[in-house]
């Protein structure tokens, strides 16, 4: 029976990453010269101050940090909390032990694994700092000698790459670091939420290295490249409603007022000259307008907004370009329809306009076409299903 084969081997190697080669390249030529900052800085802090540190203090350490910190920069072990506070700690716990431990093998363990507990506790877990703990307690004599001065040197190799670090992957890279841990705010209700996943990964007993953030972002891309699988060929153009109503900038509230009236519209969209969409116009642009106190009649007072005034000068808006909503969203009308429920669903729109290649107006698509669209490929499924 063969025990052992290549096939065996493979499938232990892990897949390669999603890094593009701008991701990989910048990184590897970044570690250089972070590892190169450190090293001018640390020696230069050793010539200044050559009475209490007489020789350079490298941290080895600081070739792991900086793998860690540029190319897995959204794990919670990459946060310049976990490098900054997990460095200094883990070094005096191993000053400590290297000043107060005996027998060698006996401060070599307690370092190390009284590293880990403090960092647990700060919330401040890097690995690399299991090995920063350990060189005061390996060096010996000339780490003891230097007792507690042993973590200048240990702040300037991490403040130094803290700060090269930065640089490459906010202003290089432009990456969201350092990640932002805020409190978790439940997404729509139908939709995956930040609550789910953190729920999700407390049932699990391990450690997983990824920010919350980051993964819940992750499985929602996984959500829309799902449905883009099932519904991408399906694109606004063919559901939306074409030979809609819209206004113009210029056009009076009364005019607006009375084709939405008339033909029950929710909301129409402000075109230019150019049927170019600048806005859209809903029933509460009108409504925001009416001041009512406890005893007015709503009918009297939105007929007097609505109505045009018949003088020069008035005191409130006449055309619609002065009420309408200016922030609108509009979609091309080759955009997969799965684009349309991530707006429906999670951000709220109820219609969105929809343009052509030379960004003009040639319809709308409201919640009810998407609805139909939906309920049609989900019977065709049914029906072609083996």
């Amino acid at each position: 029976m063969r025990i052992f084969s290549f096939t065996t081997f493979t499938q232990f190697i892990p897949p390669a990453g999603n890094l593009t080669l701008k991701d990989q390249f910048i990184p590897v030529i970044a570690s250089f010269f972070c590892i190169a900052a450190v090293t001018i800085s640390s020696n230069y802090l050793s010539s200044v101050f050559q009475s209490i540190l007489p020789t350079l203090i490298l941290l080895s350490s600081m070739g792991s940090s900086v793998v860690i910190l540029l190319l897995v920069p959204h794990s919670p072990l990459a946060q310049p909390w976990s490098f900054f506070a997990g460095h200094l700690v883990s070094a005096f716990v191993g000053i400590i032990c290297a000043l107060y431990v005996t027998p060698f093998w006996v401060a070599c363990a307690l370092a190390v694994s009284g590293s880990i507990f403090a960092m647990l506790g700060l919330r401040c877990l890097h690995p690399p700092c299991a090995g920063t703990t350990l060189v005061p307690v390996i060096g010996g004599t000339p780490f003891i000698s230097l007792g507690y001065h042993f973590l200048i040197p240990v702040l300037c190799n991490v403040l130094v790459m803290l700060m090269m670090v930065l640089i490459v992957n906010r202003w290089l890279l432009k990456r969201d670091y350092p990640q932002s841990f805020k409190v978790i705010i439940p997404a729509d209700e139908n939709s995956l939420s930040k609550q789910d996943v953190q729920n999700a990964l407390k049932s699990g007993s391990e450690f997983v290295d990824v920010n919350l953030n980051k993964l819940h972002e992750l499985l929602l891309t996984a959500e829309q490249q799902k449905l883009k699988r099932l519904h991408g060929k399906t694109t606004c153009s063919e559901i939306m409603t074409t030979g809609i109503s819209s206004v113009e900038y210029g056009t009076e509230v009364e005019t607006a007022w009375q084709i939405m009236y008339t033909k029950k519209l929710k909301a129409m969209p402000v075109i230019d000259k150019a049927q170019r969409v600048v806005g859209i116009i809903t029933r509460a642009d009108f409504f925001k307008f009416v001041n009512l106190s406890p005893y007015d009649n709503f009918q009297e007072k939105l007929r007097a907004f609505i109505r045009r005034t018949p003088y020069v000068t008035t005191k409130k808006p006449e055309v619609i370009g002065h009420i309408m909503t200016k922030q609108v969203v509009v979609l091309s009308g080759n955009t997969s329809i799965t684009d349309l429920i991530i707006l429906f669903s999670a951000q709220g729109h109820q219609q969105i306009p929809i343009i052509n290649a030379e960004k003009r107006l040639i319809g709308m698509v409201y919640q009810s076409n998407l609805i139909t669209a939906l309920s049609q490929l989900m019977q065709l499924a049914v029906q072609t299903k083996p």
